[in-house]
């Protein structure tokens, strides 16, 4: 059974920092790119960044270009992010998923809350 657990969120201030963790299990994690995703209040759900298998290459959205850093261990089959210069408009809740043909794959896990406050 897939799980993806993740954790880190709380609440900040502006210019703050965070560091979540996704704990993934019931997939060969090495064999997937993995993403981080966020959903703000009344908004789609939008992929902030992504990392390929053996972590060698990785995008973000433009956005967080700059201030937020995805990793992978795929020894402990986690993903992270960590989050810089915090804003705002980064307040959401963060989900990480496997990428298949560009999209989450498996069912979503229950998120972290990140709130950024002013």
């Amino acid at each position: 059974q897939v799980q993806l657990v993740e954790s880190g969120g709380g609440l900040v201030q502006s210019g703050g920092s965070l560091r979540l963790s996704c704990a993934a299990s019931g997939f060969i994690f090495s064999n997937y790119a993995m993403a981080w995703y966020r959903q703000a209040p009344g908004k789609e759900r939008e992929s902030v960044a992504g990392i390929s298998r053996a972590g060698g290459r990785t995008n973000y959205a433009d956005s967080v270009k700059g201030r937020f850093t995805i990793s992978r261990d795929n020894a402990k089959n986690k993903v992270y992010l960590q989050m810089n210069s915090l804003k705002p408009e980064d307040t959401a809740v963060y989900y990480c998923n496997a990428v298949v043909g560009g999209i989450g794959f498996y069912n979503w896990g229950q998120g972290t809350q990140v709130t950024v406050s002013s």
